[in-house]
């Protein structure tokens, strides 16, 4: 009876290793820790909601949400396909963002690798009072991994959410960085406003390039702020800013026109709000009672130029892109 005890508190306690709980997508319940890898399903006691692992990736996303995302999945893989993202090998994932191995998005990859090292050396010591243990960080459109491999191999526990799971430039590229860890992070297939997260548990809520998918800042902010603990730190990195509305109503206009004359669509399937202003930055401070630190990583002297070129070409002002950091106190 004593040993039997015994190896029901050690299981307990492994599955309370992968330090994450979790609350049903359906009613909000608490499903309780993150089962281990190679768990198969979880199941919802409160409504009976099975939820599946395949490959590891947690399949979060309700029928319903997953048919209203399937037209936009099928557009937006469909334009990274054709932009040549990806590889078959490690090595491609591997040196991201620092290398695009590839040769074909590397002034893409060369932003993102400044942004993440302005990540790392500017902000990421703020949090020194935490360094006596690891920062759980929630990686919001992880896409491949990258970022959260990255945390990983420096000693943190990310999750990684987005709603591509396939094996090039989704979750599923996350396989890529499991010989070159001890566990892969954990992986979930989510959308923005309805995280399977219980409240209150991680350090850092990164939303990595994609805070502007969302189709309602506040609710999606409102999410990210629940999940976050209090003193934690909410982080939009990689998201356009624009000095003017108009600005940032033109460039959707100009990217339709390009879409549909080079992929044969819009890929405006979701109503994403697409960049930032500082209106809509303000608008969220008031709502939320938080204060932006807004940051400006140096991206190179092309790229600091863009203002003034638009001006002397008479061309509509360009997107910027800061890192915006909010304290969260609860």
């Amino acid at each position: 009876m004593l040993l039997s005890a015994q190896v029901q508190l050690k299981e307990q306690s492994q599955v309370r290793g992968t330090g994450v709980m979790l609350r049903c997508p359906r009613c909000f319940d608490s499903i309780g820790f993150l089962p281990p890898q190679d768990a198969a399903s979880i199941e919802c006691s409160t409504c009976d909601a099975r939820l599946a692992c395949d490959q590891g990736i947690w399949k979060m996303l309700l029928p319903e949400r997953a048919a209203r995302y399937s037209q936009f999945v099928q557009d937006y893989e469909s334009i990274r396909a054709a932009e040549g993202r990806g590889s078959n090998s490690d090595e491609y994932y591997l040196a991201l963002p620092y290398h695009d191995l590839s040769g074909r998005l590397s002034g893409q990859w060369a932003l993102r690798a400044r942004t993440f090292r302005y990540i790392e050396r500017k902000i990421m010591p703020r949090f020194t009072p935490l360094a006596h243990y690891r920062l759980r960080i929630l990686d919001l459109g992880a896409g491949n991994g990258w970022m959260s491999y990255r945390f990983a191999i420096q000693g943190h526990t990310p999750v990684a959410v987005d709603l591509l799971i396939n094996e090039r430039d989704g979750l599923g590229a996350a396989k890529h960085y499991e010989p070159r860890l001890p566990s892969l992070f954990p992986r979930f297939q989510a959308e923005l406003d309805n995280l399977p997260f219980a409240d209150s548990q991680f350090d850092v809520v990164m939303f990595n390039a994609s805070f502007h998918y969302s189709e309602n800042y506040e609710k999606t902010l409102a999410e990210a702020i629940r999940c976050v603990r209090g003193g934690g730190t909410v982080v939009i990195a990689d998201t356009p800013w624009y000095r003017d509305e108009r600005s940032g109503a033109r460039m959707l206009e100009e990217r339709r026109t390009l879409f549909i004359r080079r992929y044969g669509f819009p890929s405006d399937e979701l109503n994403s709000l697409e960049f930032l202003t500082d209106q809509r930055l303000g608008a969220l401070e008031q709502r939320f009672d938080i204060q932006w630190h807004a940051h400006s990583p140096f991206y190179g002297v092309r790229w600091h130029m863009r203002p003034l070129v638009a001006r002397l070409r008479r061309t509509r002002k360009p997107s910027r892109f800061r890192i915006y950091s909010a304290k969260v106190v609860k």
